[in-house]
C-alpha cells in the first residue's frame, strides 16, 4: 500500500510542477486534463501527508519517554496513545481512498423519491426526503433541478424526480437507493399511535449525450388504422404508428 502511496505523491508533485509551466499553460486542454487528475489524487496525498506527520509525531513522542521527568513521561505516555489511535484511523481511511473509483462517481445525479406503503403519511415522509436531500446538495454547493413532482395537496408528494448537479454528487448518493422506513406518529393521526411508513429512492447517475447515426433506410414502419363502429374516421385515419429497428442482415419478406 505504501509504495502505492510513494508512487501517487510523486506523480502529484510532477504534476504541480507542470501545471506551473507556461507552455503547459496556454495549452489549455492539457493543462485542464493535469489539473483534473491532480484533484483526484488531492485527497490520496493530503491524507497520506497527515498519516506521515502523526508516524514522525510519534517517533518523537517514543523517544520523550527516556528523557525527561515523570511528568513530561506521562504526557508523552498520553500523546503516543492518541497518535497511535489517529494513525490507525488514517490508515483505514488510505486503504478506503485507494479503492478502485466507480467511473460514475463524479456524475451528476438523478433522484427518484417515490411514497410507499403508508397513506398520506408515506406521502409526507417522501416529502421530508425530498426536503432533507435538496438541503444535503445546497450544503455541498450541488445545483438542484426538480423535473417532476406529483404531489397531494395535503403536504406529501406521490412522487417526486429531481436532478443534482455537483462534483462527486454520485458517489455520495449511490449508497441512499433502496427503501427507507420511519416510525413516528404521523400529524394526521389523531390519537397519538405510532405509524410506520415507507418510501423507495432510487439514484441514477445522469447519462451522457450519445449521437446516433440511424438510416432511414433501416427502420421499418407500420402504420395502424381502427376498424368497427366509430364514425366516418375509422378506416381513414392512421390511430396507430410502429418503428422498428431492422439490423443491417435483415431484408424484410
Amino acid at each position: 500500500m505504501f509504495d502505492k502511496l510513494d508512487f501517487i505523491t510523486e506523480k502529484y508533485d510532477e504534476l504541480a510542477q507542470k501545471v506551473s509551466d507556461p507552455e503547459i499553460i496556454n495549452n489549455q486542454p492539457v493543462w485542464q486534463k493535469h489539473v483534473k487528475e491532480m484533484g483526484e489524487m488531492e485527497p490520496i496525498v493530503k491524507k497520506y501527508k497527515e498519516y506521515k506527520k502523526a508516524k514522525s509525531d510519534l517517533a518523537e513522542a517514543k523517544e520523550m519517554l527516556d528523557e525527561g521527568d515523570e511528568e513530561m513521561r506521562e504526557l508523552a505516555k498520553m500523546e503516543i496513545s492518541e497518535l497511535e489511535d489517529t494513525i490507525k484511523q488514517q490508515e483505514a481511511d488510505l486503504k478506503i481512498l485507494l479503492l478502485p473509483k466507480d467511473p460514475n462517481d463524479e456524475k451528476n445525479v438523478i433522484l427518484e423519491i417515490r411514497a410507499g406503503t403508508g397513506g398520506e403519511e408515506a406521502a409526507l415522509f417522501g416529502a421530508d426526503l425530498l426536503r432533507m436531500y435538496t438541503r444535503y446538495a445546497e450544503r455541498n454547493h450541488w445545483k438542484t433541478e426538480l423535473m417532476e413532482v406529483n404531489d397531494t395537496g395535503l403536504g406529501g408528494i406521490k412522487e417526486a424526480v429531481i436532478l443534482i448537479k455537483g462534483k462527486g454528487a454520485y458517489s455520495r448518493l449511490k449508497y441512499e437507493s433502496g427503501a427507507h422506513r420511519v416510525q413516528r406518529v404521523p400529524e394526521t393521526e389523531s390519537s397519538g399511535r405510532i405509524h410506520t411508513s415507507a418510501a423507495t429512492v432510487a439514484v441514477l447517475p445522469e447519462v451522457d449525450d450519445v449521437e446516433v447515426d440511424l438510416n432511414p433506410n433501416d427502420v421499418r414502419v407500420d402504420v395502424y388504422r381502427a376498424s368497427g363502429n366509430g364514425g366516418q374516421c375509422v378506416n381513414t385515419t392512421d390511430s396507430a404508428v410502429r418503428l422498428t429497428h431492422r439490423t443491417g442482415s435483415y431484408m424484410p419478406g
